[in-house]
């Protein structure tokens, strides 16, 4: 199987086309040691970089990247963009499966049409969800969805999930069920846990 380069500033780390990835980590210091290496190799590789974040401190991503990229430049032709979850997960001041799975046809797909992208990499920090906000609940679903979209294009998705918020066990292990792969300790890893979405009576 062809792998992608995945730094995270250890060998052999690599992820592979298809992979829906759930990345734990406690705080925002371990949240950018994943994130960054992945945009990072993303950008240098000449992939597509989708980036919804929940933090509203954007600069937090684009000025560790801009000392090793041209990110203005990467912003300015679409190679990178960096979303915040109210224009994407709860758009509409509410949160639907539906909508979030035509909302990633619609960008992945346009990333790789013609004369676009070879690959795309989609990131989601995932905090949204603990918000009080209609459609939350629907979680879950969505993340199982997910693994039906995947293999439609040559993509990756890496969902972050910081343990210093999510602390409800249950939650964590649905989110388990719901990766194919999770990201621990600077290692992607086959995940033991994980439910195929046709036998997944939430998916």
């Amino acid at each position: 199987m062809t792998t992608i380069p995945f730094a995270l500033d250890r060998p052999g780390v690599a992820i592979a086309p298809g992979d829906h990835i759930c990345a734990f980590y406690r705080g925002r210091d371990q949240r950018d040691e994943v994130l960054l290496p992945f945009l990072r190799d993303g950008l240098v590789e000449g992939h597509k970089c989708i980036a919804v974040m929940d933090d509203p401190d954007v600069e937090q991503v684009t000025n560790p990247l801009s000392l090793v990229l041209d990110i203005e430049s990467a912003l300015l032709t679409g190679q990178l963009e960096l979303l915040s979850s109210d224009k994407a997960y709860l758009s509409e001041g509410h949160f639907s499966t539906g909508r979030m799975l035509d909302f990633w046809e619609s960008n992945v797909g346009q990333a790789v049409g013609p004369g676009g992208f070879p690959f795309v990499r989609s990131v989601g920090e995932m905090t949204w969800a603990l918000r009080d906000m209609p459609g939350v609940d629907q979680l879950v679903r969505y993340e199982a969805r997910l693994n039906r979209f995947l293999p439609r294009y040559p993509q990756v998705i890496l969902c972050l999930y910081d343990l210093e918020r999510f602390t409800d066990g249950r939650i964590l292990m649905e989110m388990l069920k719901t990766h194919p792969k999770v990201l621990m300790s600077g290692q992607v890893l086959e995940n033991p846990w994980y439910v195929e979405p046709e036998d997944d009576p939430a998916a």
